[in-house]
């Protein structure tokens, strides 16, 4: 696990060439530049730095060693030193690949993986990708074409940010990887910040900043040097095709339950491949409770918030649980003090604003593990395969309902938005609507209208509904829940859950591995009949049943609660109250949002009050980072 940056210039202009002396002076030098780059990443990579230059391009590589510690040094150059390499991520299947390379004509001098991209890059060119089995984002320039080709894994795991500027394309792996570089001026992108708060991440395929996007998982780019042409495409789109076939051909569960456990096993396998020790997060859950039950390490880490058991502390269940697994077992507790302390710390990694509270708590879990180990395994991606979410059973809540005819359950919607919230009322909206106006994801908070009238400012940002709306049309000969699913694939997945985990545990120099987000795995999931992922209100229905082959009961079947926050109890406690209070009267809160509509946010905090903490926590969450990035306030 690594940091990447790095820079493509073209050849300076006449016009260029006539500046003035004292501008040219002020101009840091490449080398200058590129070192900047890499010290704003050197979390991911403590261990080395280095860096290639020529005339247009500089590639800088910070390294965290996991895998041939001696010899995988970055950046790689081919034989014929006109390809360089730097490579984020691990390639699981590196070994066959070096083999077949070998065989057609390769020659290695390294024993690790980031060589037989490059080598894999000279045999497959564009098609490579394809090839791999790992997390990554890599990027090789081509000296002699004047080319860089870069590529990310297909669930988006490892990020890889682009930006092009005056003749110039600039890359990292993180965003502040590019705000170091003098050709980029910071401007905050006022559409991101008005999906995000919808969404409750940054949504768009340009980020925060304007002018800084993200390559989008399971896509590649190019860029060519001579006339400045980027193009961009996809390689992978994660397509579910339910197998609900009938008759002699089709599958029973048991056959499924066997070919999963197959290849999760498999994965987890796969993943342990390093050349140091492998630890492994562990909830209550069912999730990170398989991974570790399946991996060959021996140190497992959870933490939580409170003591005794609760939906905010897991540690007992995965005291538990690690006790009879015979795994050494690492626990935190997180005060409420150290929550608050941690906020700006947490959003200065994340390089966005995150609503998402268990950010928070991953920076704590990622620290405490980091301190034994420098590669752990965890659950993240089981919930998107497998149909782990709540809401993928309201399709199934909703089936009776739905049998009535759309305009009286219209009507009934109508009758139901006039009540108080009460239990109920949002089965009866929400079942009068389809799917693809319902749902937007795991995170909805603001409504296109709700945030209209809390933003002072206007975009031309398109309704959640809109934005969705080709990814809608694409699955829709999926049923309901396979067609939610979809949309998490794509977005909520890469867009919160990997995000928060590569940055939390890149905070501490951790290497974090997903098992679950595996090629084999998904050909797997993505053929599972629909009546195997939810089963009434129960969902991963066949998923725990292969969980059940390894684990107690009491974690094969616990419900899903992922990282949970008191964020009712904090945000009404005396501290949370002044650290909501201050930011809430901020000059960037006059700046951004209409003051009524903040008073109100102010007034529903606490508990029994539906999502209004979350709205709320988005907000704040924004308003810290804006601090953070734009200290005065000039964007």
């Amino acid at each position: 696990m690594c940091g990447i940056c790095g820079f493509i210039e073209r050849n300076k202009t006449e016009e260029s060439a006539c500046c003035a002396a004292d501008e040219l002076k002020a101009v840091p030098s490449k080398e200058r530049i590129l070192e900047m780059m890499m010290t704003s990443l050197i979390h991911r990579g403590p261990d080395q730095g280095n860096s290639w230059m020529s005339d247009n391009a500089a590639l800088g590589f910070r390294r965290l060693s996991i895998i041939d510690i001696e010899g995988g040094m970055q950046p790689i150059i081919n034989e014929t030193k006109d390809k360089v390499l730097v490579f984020n991520g691990e390639i699981y299947n590196y070994k066959e690949l070096r083999r077949e390379l070998i065989s057609a004509g390769h020659s290695f001098s390294s024993q690790g993986d980031s060589e037989v991209l490059l080598h894999g890059y000279e045999e497959w060119g564009e098609h490579l990708p394809e090839h791999l089995r790992g997390m990554f984002a890599f990027a090789v320039w081509d000296e002699k074409k004047q080319l860089l080709y870069a590529a990310r894994d297909p669930f988006g795991i490892k990020p890889f940010y682009y930006s092009t500027r005056e003749s110039c394309l600039i890359f990292a792996s993180e965003i502040k990887g590019i705000l170091s570089h003098p050709r980029y001026k910071k401007r905050l992108n006022t559409e991101a910040l008005e999906q995000y708060l919808s969404f409750q991440y940054s949504a768009l395929e340009e980020t925060f900043f304007q002018g800084i996007f993200q390559l989008r998982p399971g896509h590649f780019l190019t860029y060519k040097n001579d006339d400045g042409v980027l193009e961009l495409k996809r390689y992978f789109s994660p397509q579910l095709t339910p197998d609900e076939g009938e008759g002699q051909k089709a599958q029973s569960m048991q056959e499924w339950i066997e070919e999963l456990d197959r290849v999760v096993s498999d994965s987890v396998k796969a993943h342990m491949t390093a050349d140091v020790e492998v630890g492994s997060f562990l909830s209550g859950g069912v999730d990170s409770s398989l991974v570790a039950a399946e991996f060959t390490g021996g140190k497992t880490f959870t933490v939580g918030f409170g003591s005794g058991p609760s939906r905010y502390n897991e540690i007992p269940f995965a005291t538990e649980l690690a006790d009879s697994l015979l795994l050494e077992h690492r626990e935190k507790r997180i005060s409420e003090k150290e929550f608050w302390n941690a906020v700006p710390e947490v959003l200065y990694h994340m390089d966005e604003p995150t609503g998402d509270s268990s950010a928070v708590a991953l920076y704590f879990l990622s620290r405490e593990a980091s301190k034994q180990v420098k590669v752990v395994v965890s659950g993240e991606g089981a919930d998107e395969l497998f149909g782990g979410y709540c809401i993928y059973c309201e399709p199934n809540a909703l089936h009776l309902y739905r049998k009535l005819p759309g305009i009286l359950r219209k009507e009934i919607a109508n009758l139901a938005s006039l009540l108080p919230k009460i239990r109920g009322r949002s089965f009866l909206i929400r079942g009068s609507l389809p799917v693809e106006e319902r749902f937007i994801g795991n995170a909805n908070l603001f409504s296109a209208k709700e945030r209209k009238r809390l933003l002072k400012c206007q975009t031309t940002a398109l309704s959640p509904q809109e934005y969705l709306s080709k990814d809608y049309q694409a699955s829709r000969a999926l049923d309901e829940a396979s067609r939610m699913q979809y949309i998490d694939l794509l977005h909520w997945l890469p867009g919160d859950i990997l995000q928060k985990a590569d940055r939390m545990s890149m905070a501490h120099s951790l290497e974090l591995r997903v098992p679950y987000l595996d090629r084999e795995v998904f050909e797997t999931a993505r053929h599972l009949p629909s009546k195997y992922k939810q089963k009434g209100q129960v969902s991963k229905y066949l998923f725990r049943k292969v969980a059940a082959r390894h684990l107690p009961v009491a974690s094969s079947e616990r419900k899903k609660l992922g990282f949970p926050v008191p964020l009712g109890h904090f945000m009404t406690s005396e501290t949370g109250s002044k650290a909501i209070l201050r930011a809430f009267s901020s000059p960037a809160a006059d700046k951004f949002f209409n003051r009524e509509v903040l008073e109100e946010l102010l007034e529903g905090r606490g508990c029994g009050r539906g999502n209004t903490n979350r709205k709320l926590w988005a907000v704040y969450s924004f308003l810290v980072w804006y601090e953070i990035f734009f200290p005065d306030g000039e964007d």
